[in-house]
């Protein structure tokens, strides 16, 4: 089983509680979906890039982020894609989580208060020290990068 991290969140406009908060749909999910939370339905036009609000925000732990990623039906179905993905919530971010959709399709794809729009995603964060040297150690790949191993 998988160990549980406490994350605290709050909703932000009473009008919206009857939007569902964050649930993992199964319980082998390792995100849970999120939903928006809209006064007016959206058509998201094709190319249209849109901030679309949830009504929640989130206090996450010291050492974790909510990395914020597509819904795969969403992509393959209709060419809905988070357009910073993954997207990153940062443990010391309080404002509300809104989710930065793109169209990718030719056709228009209307989003209602309650859909589920995108997947949250809880991370351990590593801290990194970065250390400044005049040498690095060789590498099989070395400086081979964008492709250089082949189409296959």
């Amino acid at each position: 089983m998988s160990e549980k991290v406490i994350v605290k969140f709050k909703r932000l406009n009473e009008d919206f509680n009857n939007v569902p908060v964050p649930e993992y749909a199964t319980a082998g999910s390792s995100g849970m979906d999120i939903r928006a939370a809209l006064k007016e339905e959206i058509i998201l036009k094709p190319g249209q890039i849109e901030l679309v609000p949830t009504n929640i925000s989130v206090e996450i732990p010291f050492g974790y982020e909510i990395q914020v990623r597509p819904r795969s039906g969403l992509a393959i179905k209709h060419g809905i894609s988070v357009l910073n993905s993954p997207g990153t919530i940062d443990s010391d971010y309080r404002g509300e989580v809104k989710i930065i959709l793109i169209n990718l399709s030719k056709e228009g794809f209307k989003i209602s208060s309650g859909d589920r729009i995108a997947q949250l995603v809880l991370s351990k964060v590593y801290l990194a020290e970065l250390k400044e040297s005049d040498e690095l150690n060789d590498s099989r790949r070395g400086e081979g990068g964008f492709g250089h191993t082949g189409k296959s």
